[in-house]
């Protein structure tokens, strides 16, 4: 039982038994040829050989980091250094094949297994860049320091064709020390309920809220990634209609993402009931393409969304944000 306010998006045996009719099976896709927009329910060293190559402009991979665990069933064992490192060799080079010669890639990490995929990934692509997360989620240790942070390396195929849209990604923040120019503010605006600029992404993200019980997003899975989080990629390294590909879906994040920012869509994940929680969500998104943190095409800072919609004086001021947010719902293609 979980608790009235918990909005963990679970599944009932009915949906289970309705959305399983929905996968793709590597099957289908020999007979149809068809995979884009849908959820494939299969092992990924099977599947990846129907796939086309160079399909996608855009690859995000969230794979399996090198620890012990439980994937609903489908066990994740933590290897030596060495092993790990044969371990994304026998996929990487597969799933690089999928991708344009102008598309871009993401590939996930923790502290431990970090080296092991920027070796793997440099012997087949250019890394251009490694974006650090902090992940404000997790347990402490009594005698190590508590993991508050993972890594997301940046890689293309061709360093003089990529495509990165910066304007899509900027941040909007809290300005504390206010800066003027003969009274006027210097870069920055002011507003009735506070001061903000809106600024250049970095590579170290610290506005970042890992799902829990209370957001709409969360579901059990469990290193499942941020909305938001993928929403920078998806934005930053994609166009609307492009497609994104992600070889580990999990309860597909990525897929509806994408979806929710008019992107075409293909993930791959072994585990059946990770699938159904996917196009679970993907139905959800017919009818809400709210993405938390991002609002009127900027990415707010932690808790600032918020606390600015609170401040906000009077009943008129609330309307007019409400319709200034509203701005931001996507019709889905």
């Amino acid at each position: 039982m979980r608790a009235p306010r918990n909005r963990t998006i679970s599944l009932t045996e009915d949906e289970k038994r309705e959305l399983s009719l929905r996968l793709y099976s590597s099957n289908d896709i020999s007979c149809s040829g068809s995979f884009l927009n849908h959820t494939i329910h299969a092992d990924l060293l099977e599947v990846l050989p129907l796939l086309p190559t160079e399909f996608a402009d855009l690859i995000i991979i969230d794979p399996p980091y090198n620890l012990t665990k439980d994937f609903n069933g489908n066990i994740f064992s933590a290897r030596s250094n060495a092993e790990y490192i044969n371990y994304v060799r026998e996929w990487l080079p597969s799933v690089i094949a999928k991708l344009k010669p102008t598309g871009s890639l993401y590939l996930c990490g923790d502290w431990k297994c970090t080296a092991a995929l920027q070796q793997v990934l440099s012997e087949n692509m250019q890394i251009i860049n490694r974006i650090t997360w902090q992940r404000e989620k997790g347990r402490g240790a009594l005698h190590n320091w508590k993991n508050g942070m993972e890594d997301i390396w940046f890689a293309v195929k061709d360093i003089n064709r990529y495509y990165f849209n910066v304007d899509a990604v900027k941040v909007r923040r809290q300005v504390i020390a206010p800066y003027r120019v003969q009274g006027q503010p210097k870069d920055w605006e002011e507003t009735e309920s506070g001061n903000f600029r809106t600024t250049y992404p970095s590579n170290f993200w610290d506005d970042i809220s890992i799902p829990f019980w209370s957001m709409p997003e969360n579901t059990d899975h469990p290193t499942q990634k941020p909305e938001k989080l993928i929403a920078k990629l998806i934005l930053a390294s994609s166009k609307e209609g492009d497609v994104v590909f992600d070889p580990f879906l999990g309860s597909g994040t990525t897929s509806v993402v994408a979806k929710k920012l008019r992107r075409r869509y293909c993930g791959v994940e072994i585990n059946e009931e990770y699938c159904c929680l996917a196009e679970k969500r993907l139905e959800m998104a017919n009818t809400d393409t709210t993405i938390q943190g991002y609002t009127n095409g900027v990415f707010w800072e932690r808790n600032t969304l918020n606390k600015q919609t609170a401040e906000v004086p009077s009943h008129k001021k609330r309307k007019e944000f409400a319709i200034a947010t509203a701005t931001t719902q996507l019709t889905l293609f």
